[in-house]
């Protein structure tokens, strides 16, 4: 079933959120459908066409006062026409005391009722952040994710040849690992893609020959990184004798991950190769070409114009 559960995520967003569930925690089941929240003005108004009853409902300062104002009645009438939309849970901010009705309908009708102190604006964009972030499309490739040079590179190819090492010889040169072995790439606002490590082993690699090893205990906590954006993939193979490989570099190639398109580059190995050394220059060519610097289109524009005065 698609969406969150409601107790996911108030375990994992409520130390951040600083919620406190104080009614309808036999709600928690429910599930959250909608990457997004809403404060629901007008249906506390009675207004209830076009509510947003997928998503989790915020009531701050405004909305806490409105229901306030009302007549005991007509404010337990429309706390429980709310509840009756099915929404998953009601959040509210700024630390506002909940009205004694919305507690007692939110028991009875099993809604997840939280309080929280953070200012309700700070509080919807943080948890609209969390949201986004789980509902985005994800996937997970075998192989290395490091930041070199502020460039995100990340390392593909067959098992043994030499990913793991590769990235070592990175890490000894101040670059900072982000995920050994298997990478989770994730679609961020449907237009770049971030790569993380797994919670469980993030920071630890496994070289062969060697067994695993604690990278920030190695080499420092200025070696790692939780998060970063892929701008480069890089596949490592195996020398073919006889097979052409890219000499100029003139045609960029691609490759798509999530739908999105990145550069990719096929790296040869074969002993002498320093792979490291490649890998940095692959790293700072992207840089310049994100400026608008193409080295090998340069040269070739140099030559086509000498050609034409001769």
């Amino acid at each position: 079933m698609r969406g969150i559960k409601v107790e996911d995520f108030y375990r994992l967003t409520g130390e951040r959120l600083r919620l406190r569930l104080v009614a309808g925690g036999e709600g928690l089941k429910r599930r959250i459908m909608v990457p997004e929240l809403n404060r629901p003005g007008l249906a506390l108004a009675g207004y209830f066409a076009y509510f947003a009853s997928l998503r989790p409902q915020v009531l701050g300062m405004v909305e806490i006062n409105y229901l306030n104002s009302m007549a005991p009645a007509l404010r337990r009438r429309r706390i429980r026409e709310l509840l009756k939309m099915r929404v998953p849970c009601v959040i509210v901010g700024r630390n506002y005391r909940p009205p004694r009705e919305l507690l007692e309908e939110a028991d009875r009708q099993r809604v997840p009722l939280f309080r929280s102190p953070v200012v309700t604006m700070a509080l919807i964009n943080q948890a609209t952040i969390f949201l986004e972030n789980r509902f985005s499309p994800a996937t997970t490739i075998p192989g290395d994710l490091l930041e070199v040079f502020g460039v995100g590179i990340l390392i593909c190819g067959k098992s043994g040849v030499g990913k793991s090492e590769c990235a070592l010889g990175l890490i000894k040169r101040g670059h900072r690992l982000i995920s050994d072995d298997v990478v989770k790439i994730r679609l961020h606002e449907g237009k770049y893609l971030v790569g993380t490590g797994s919670e469980i082993v993030k920071h630890h690699m496994e070289i062969r020959g060697l067994g695993i090893i604690n990278v920030q205990d190695l080499y420092g906590a200025t070696c790692i990184k939780d998060a970063q954006e892929v701008e480069l993939v890089v596949t490592l193979e195996e020398w073919e004798s006889g097979k052409e490989y890219e000499r100029v570099g003139l045609e960029d190639k691609e490759i798509e991950i999530l739908g999105q398109r990145l550069p990719h580059m096929l790296i040869p190995v074969r002993p002498g190769r320093d792979i490291v050394l490649l890998l940095e220059a692959a790293a700072l060519n992207q840089r310049l070409k994100k400026m608008g610097k193409h080295a090998a289109r340069s040269l070739d524009r140099g030559l086509i114009e000498v050609m034409k005065k001769v």
